[in-house]
């Protein structure tokens, strides 16, 4: 039997910073948590043991911090940018870089006070190789929204194991994973995010849902039709299922009023919007 090493990579996860920026009295946030990932001629370190090749995540870790102290911090696509060209510059054996930051929101509560937004998270992932190429896919996790009406789900499919009655009116609630890929480079990447993220909620507050997929694809497309520098959009949204909770022991009516919100198990919808032209997406969702 013959056997050969496959894909790999290696780099340091979730490396937590949090760069003060002191503008006089008034201080600003940024808290970030980034992963990096290099790969590249890395066989003899598998198959010998032989680390000449290896920049130890160690030194990931540590690039990290010093370049949030010597580029400082501001849009994470173009931190994570800054990061991939230079492992791929700067070390020989590494032809691959992936960086992925999340970033917590923080609101102000005075000049130098902050309160831990419970919202979304914003994300990015971007590559770099060493010809060059670079792709950026932006998005969103744990945005969670709902609509008390303007919701149905009927004439589905049913077998002798259906138990789920239909219904014209119910609950639609969702926690929006959401993940947009650039078409090229040079985006307004802090415009770009706001407004993306404006266009999902108003596709979300505004589609009267047949069903969880038919939103997914309206919140997609919404995003595509308004923001001509995205060319595809990939959401993951659970169904966070709210169940009429039977009353009637109680000599109560219950007119669409009282819910039980169960959190598992859950349905979860997955899928993708995108421009008919859209450019390769080449390795931008590894």
């Amino acid at each position: 039997m013959t056997v050969k090493l496959g894909p790999n990579r290696y780099g340091k996860a979730e490396v937590r910073l949090v760069r003060v920026v002191r503008d006089g009295p008034v201080h600003h946030l940024k808290d970030l948590c980034v992963s990096t990932a290099l790969s590249g001629d890395m066989e003899a370190v598998h198959l010998t043991g032989d680390n000449a090749a290896v920049l130890p995540t160690d030194s990931q870790k540590n690039t990290v911090y010093a370049f949030a102290k010597k580029h400082g911090v501001g849009q994470i696509e173009e931190f994570a940018l800054l990061l991939a060209r230079h492992f791929v510059a700067t070390q020989p054996a590494v032809h691959h870089a992936r960086v992925e930051i999340e970033e917590y929101a923080w609101r102000r509560g005075g000049p130098h006070s902050f309160v831990r937004d419970g919202g979304e998270v914003r994300v990015c992932v971007v590559h770099h190789d060493r010809d060059g190429r670079d792709t950026v896919v932006s998005g969103l996790k744990d945005l969670v929204v709902l609509n008390s009406t303007g919701s149905e789900f009927h004439g589905f499919a049913v077998d002798e194991y259906t138990t789920l009655p239909p219904t014209t009116d119910r609950v639609l609630a969702t926690a929006v994973t959401a993940r947009w890929r650039h078409a090229g480079p040079g985006a307004d990447h802090g415009e770009s995010y706001e407004q993306a993220r404006h266009h999902l909620l108003e596709a979300f507050a505004g589609t009267h849902s047949r069903s969880l997929q038919q939103t997914l694809y309206a919140m997609g497309e919404r995003v595509l039709a308004n923001r001509p520098e995205i060319c595809e959009v990939r959401l993951a949204m659970p169904n966070k299922h709210h169940f009429l909770v039977d009353l009637s022991p109680f000599g109560l009516d219950n007119d669409n009023e009282v819910y039980h919100a169960a959190d598992r198990p859950y349905g979860l919808i997955e899928g993708g919007v995108l421009r008919e032209d859209a450019p390769d997406a080449g390795f931008a969702w590894e």
